[in-house]
């Protein structure tokens, strides 16, 4: 997936992945499904599962949370893991309820119009790429694990958590020169505040109070973001 946007682009819609144009934290649901194509007993998924999902305990930076996940991809071939995204994927598409619909139609709206679409997320590219080929997203901003001679090493070589995630926005509009006003943004959690204050087009989605206090302060728009 490119990291860089198409050469007509006059404005951008950035969209926040997990429970924002999805109805699942990718990282972890696509942890459960890894967990059991590498074949891990039963036991063993489960223990893992919530060893991963402790990670999300109050108290511990989601930066920090976020780089201690990675280790458990330590010695694992990254085409093998690009390979289960790609089943991964494939299974939430046959059964359904994976996107949420009115954000998936606003990013295709957005598309239609001629804005470039990115992602922008804390998961990885294993699980977001066949994502953003299906949408037809132009570029994904995201979590980038550190890969030596084609295996996962367990460190981090940049992470796309909170404030990180309108850092690389603006980064990334200034390479281009487009002006962040003309541009929009969605997001479901205060992380991604900061996005959606780059922007002159913020849309917040669904029922997080710290959100709907601040479009309804802004007068933002909102999405309930319910799944089909």
């Amino acid at each position: 997936m490119t990291t860089a946007l198409p050469t007509t682009t006059h404005a951008v819609a950035f969209f926040d992945v997990d429970e924002t144009l999805t109805t699942v934290k990718t990282m972890f649901d696509f942890y459960d499904f890894f967990l059991n194509a590498v074949g891990h007993t039963p036991q063993e998924q489960q223990r893992l599962q919530q060893d991963a999902r402790d990670l999300l305990r109050p108290g511990l930076p989601r930066e920090e949370g976020n780089r201690l996940f990675y280790r458990r991809f330590a010695g694992y071939g990254a085409e093998r893991t690009a390979a289960v995204g790609r089943d991964w994927f494939a299974q939430h598409l046959r059964r359904g309820g994976f996107f949420h619909q009115d954000v998936l139609a606003a990013l295709t709206a957005h598309r239609e119009r001629g804005l470039a679409t990115v992602l922008v997320s804390g998961s990885f590219p294993a699980p977001l790429e066949p994502v953003a080929a299906h949408v037809g997203a132009d570029v994904v901003l995201c979590t980038r694990p550190e890969i030596r001679d084609g295996v996962y090493t367990g460190e981090v070589e940049t992470t796309m958590i909170g404030d990180a995630k309108a850092r690389a926005a603006r980064e990334l509009l200034s390479a281009r020169g487009i002006r962040p006003e003309e541009c929009h943004a969605y997001g479901d959690h205060v992380s991604d505040l900061g996005l959606l204050r780059l922007v002159g087009h913020p849309v917040v989605v669904g029922g997080h109070p710290d959100l709907l206090t601040e479009a309804e302060l802004h007068g933002w728009p909102q999405l309930a973001g319910v799944p089909s």
